[in-house]
């Protein structure tokens, strides 16, 4: 599981990429459906909402859970790529690294365009390509066929993915709304469960002799249903007063993220390169062009892709960094984990993906008890106590690893495993919240949308960090008896690198509010 399985940050963090203010969304006749003007995404009202909303919500869950589960069925199915395909380890990293890296770019992006063109026409189009991509996917003829179809479905998803809480905050009353987020927190535990299952199931049965390629088909009939059930029963609606789409930045984040992230993928196998070097600091030159395009652009029309002022925010500013460095930290473990059980111990799929059912579990129902129970009472303790246990929870499974060897068992990876969960699910779920609690109203769609984001990009960099961190310590040229001992071995020094990044995040926490601070919602009667 990468980083989407984090929860209900990625549902909540795409409400609605609106810019610098708050505008109107005027939901327009679709088909047989009537609907009266619904609230902004940032001024709710008591609409008594659209016609067939509950069947649209189901429709732009069911996208939602697609994009979930595509990104964890595909690591439990990486050694199986890998043998089959002949995938290289540079081509394996970006199978799941261009993914992140294309979705994360592209989620600004892809919900500014929704609130200009509507947010119906976006979600459409992005669950065909995304249905697409997946079918180029599941008949790629090589591995440079399947890392590009897998970067074109990230983007994809990066047009589908932010429309869906804009949807439902164009159709659904206020006072609905918290039923519905609890439907999602539901969704991503369900996503996290069942991706690794699924994807093993489906590599371990072969169906049709195809090996992994039914982790991609099985997309095509979901997502042709979401196309086809879409276009009658999801109602437009768009902000006819959105800016517009800044261009510049959008090039200066893709080509900044680029020039970091590729050297650290490909650096290891061309033996770090001068250029490698050269362009990971050229990264930072441009990201630091960005920030000032940014600004500039917000004093002359008002339009940046980034809201500069939010930052000016210590709340907001800290929590950027824990997305950040969070998201490093998951896209280091859950792959090299993945790597450790099926090539360092020899286990299957199936075996794999059995294994971590027990973190899915705790990771669900610690992220429901931390919203309704904690952290109302205990506010930010609640996020910190997670971040403890996650480290915890690392540091009993380098021990394990350590004394059991390659005789591990998965009932003893279990305790590691529930706790890792449970620190997690303590933060994902109320982590956006605390967030935005100090966020001007206005800048709550545009700081949502860069909260996922940066979570991504945080993804994507802990993705290309892997082989710095668990590759960097196995050699290109291991006898069969040898594989197993130095995949142990990368794993627990890849586990320590884990450990310092969660240490990192409890510092980074203090500088969160220390309470949430709830509104009023005006929606209710």
């Amino acid at each position: 599981m990468t980083s989407t399985a984090t929860g209900a940050p990625k549902g909540r963090g795409t409400v609605s990429i609106s810019g610098s203010a708050a505008v109107r969304d005027q939901p327009q006749r679709t088909g047989t459906d009537t609907t009266t003007p619904t609230p902004t995404a940032l001024e709710p009202s008591a609409s008594p909402g659209a016609p067939h909303r509950w069947l649209a919500l189901a429709i732009v869950m069911t996208a939602a859970f697609m994009d979930l589960v595509d990104v964890t069925i595909v690591n439990i199915a990486i050694p199986s790529i890998q043998r089959d395909a002949g995938a290289s380890v540079s081509q394996i990293q970006w199978i799941t690294a261009g993914y992140a890296l294309a979705f994360a770019a592209g989620l600004i992006t892809g919900g500014r365009l929704g609130d200009i063109h509507g947010r119906k026409r976006l979600f459409l189009i992005g669950v065909a390509g995304f249905t697409l991509a997946s079918a180029l996917c599941g008949f790629a003829a090589d591995p440079e066929m399947l890392v590009a179809s897998r970067i074109l479905q990230g983007g994809m998803a990066a047009l589908m993915v932010p429309q869906v809480l804009s949807i439902v905050h164009a159709t659904f009353p206020a006072h609905e709304r918290g039923k519905v987020f609890g439907l999602f927190g539901a969704i991503v535990g369900l996503g996290a469960v069942s991706g690794p299952l699924l994807g093993a199931l489906l590599t371990e049965w072969n169906l049709f002799g195809l090996e992994w390629r039914p982790i991609f088909l099985i997309n095509l009939p979901v997502g042709i249903a979401a196309l086809l059930l879409g276009r009658r029963y999801i109602s437009e609606s768009r902000a006819p007063r959105a800016l517009r789409l800044d261009l510049v930045g959008v090039a200066l984040v893709t080509l900044g993220l680029l020039m970091l992230l590729y050297p650290l993928t490909r650096g290891r196998e061309l033996g770090w390169p001068l250029w490698g070097y050269a362009s990971m600091a050229g990264s930072l030159v441009v990201l630091a062009v960005l920030v000032v395009h940014e600004r500039r652009k917000a004093a002359r029309d008002g339009s940046p892709l980034v809201e500069p002022s939010l930052f000016a925010v210590k709340s907001f500013a800290a929590g950027i960094a824990v997305q950040t460095v969070f998201g490093i930290a998951l896209g280091i473990f859950f792959l090299v984990w993945t790597l450790y059980m099926q090539i360092g111990l020899g286990w299957s799929p199936l075996h794999a993906g059995l294994t971590g059912v027990p973190f899915s579990i705790s990771v669900s129902v610690a992220a429901g008890l931390s919203v309704q129970k904690l952290v109302p009472r205990f506010g930010r303790k609640v996020l910190q106590t997670g971040a403890l246990l996650m480290v915890l929870g690392v540091l009993l499974y380098i021990w394990e690893s350590h004394r059991y060897g390659l005789a591990i068992a998965s009932w003893q990876m279990a305790l590691p495993l529930v706790v890792m969960g449970a620190g997690m699910g303590l933060i994902v779920a109320p982590l956006t919240d605390a967030v935005l609690s100090e966020v001007p109203r206005e800048h709550a769609g545009s700081a949502s949308g860069l909260i996922n984001t940066v979570q991504q990009m945080g993804n994507a960099l802990g993705l290309g960090l892997v082989s710095v961190v668990f590759y960097g310590a196995v050699d290109d040229h291991l006898t069969p008896d040898r594989v197993g001992p130095a995949f142990v071995t990368a794993f627990q020094g890849a586990l320590g690198w884990v450990a310092g990044v969660l240490g990192l995040i409890f510092l980074l926490m203090f500088a969160l509010p220390g309470r949430a601070t709830a509104e009023p919602d005006p929606g209710r009667s």
